[in-house]
């Protein structure tokens, strides 16, 4: 458990570095999201299609792993949800809780920190996670929410999901790279040099991007927002352990992996969709920085778990 948590300090490092920044003013909120979008839009797709394109479709697909990792985080975003309706909270604000409960924050933590810690072979059991998140979960919050203002389910919904999903960079280069892998066309050296370089900044750009967010971030209704950290960071993973260790056997290191990404802390996105809808801003950021904090020693005693079964 020390090893490994010495070997995750520099990650949270990274990330408090960046919270420094934005407490102390010197990387201003503005810049900040200039930062975040290079991330998002160059660095992560860089690496992500390199990553990709590395790998074959066959090797990425796992139909049992999808099922236990959908199976364990549905179990807990139903509580979640329910949770929230008990607390007389509308389908809006269960909607947006459940999502800060089962969506960690895969694309900038835990693609760089999991390769890195548990070995390149997680790309693939990583990536599975990603797309589970921001196809089946990323796609449902924007209906629920959408759903519930209108009264209706209609076309116009499934445009708006549709529209947001090809537009997402991180769909589209994971996309792009299995398509280039499928084809079995070779990298050009001069075009991998560039990936490589480009998506070399993903990690400490992204990390210091965190933490510069997170200095925007408040620590208001701290019951729910503890409430919501402890089901992403302990219910999450524990359910998708169950779910992957007994219900669907999935092969153990694939397991591990996926436990792991289990246990990261709530992503920035939830907020960027709280924010957009209005619905609970202040709860979700109160969860992304609680959650955070607590990851480090939460999602180290994972990795330490995992890397030993």
């Amino acid at each position: 458990m020390l090893a490994v948590l010495f070997q995750t300090l520099p990650f949270f490092a990274l990330i408090g570095l960046g919270y420094w920044a934005g407490r102390t003013r010197f990387f201003t909120e503005e810049a900040t999201a200039y930062l975040t979008k290079f991330v998002f839009y160059f660095a992560l797709s860089a690496m992500l299609f390199r990553f990709s394109a590395n790998l074959s479709f066959a090797e990425v697909m796992d139909w049992r792993f999808v099922g236990a990792y959908l199976l364990g985080t549905s179990v807990v975003y139903i509580i979640a949800t329910t949770v929230a309706l008990l607390r007389r909270r509308g389908v809006e604000e269960a909607a947006v809780e459940a999502q800060c409960a089962v969506i960690g924050n895969v694309g900038f933590l835990g693609v760089p920190m999991l390769v890195l810690l548990l070995g390149e072979a997680a790309i693939g059991p990583v990536m599975l996670v990603l797309a589970v998140d921001l196809i089946v979960f990323g796609s449902l919050i924007v209906i629920l929410i959408t759903g519930s203002r209108d009264g209706r389910m209609s076309m116009g919904i499934f445009r708006t999901v549709g529209a947001g999903l090809i537009r997402n960079p991180m769909i589209v280069s994971i996309s792009l790279g299995l398509a280039w892998s499928a084809a079995e066309l070779p990298i050009p050296e001069p075009m991998n040099q560039f990936l490589s370089l480009l998506g070399a900044a993903a990690t400490p750009g992204a990390l210091f991007a965190i933490g510069a967010s997170l200095a925007s971030k408040s620590a208001e209704r701290l019951a729910v927002s503890g409430w919501l950290s402890f089901a992403k960071l302990i219910l999450h993973p524990g359910a998708v352990a169950i779910s992957a260790f007994i219900l669907f056997p999935v092969e153990p290191y694939a397991a591990g992996v996926m436990i792991a990404a289990a246990a990261l802390p709530v992503a920035g996105n939830v907020y960027i969709l709280a924010q957009h809808y209005g619905v609970a801003p202040h709860r979700v950021s109160a969860s992304i920085l609680i959650s955070t904090a607590l990851s480090i020693f939460t999602l180290s005693a994972v990795i330490a778990w995992v890397s030993n079964v």
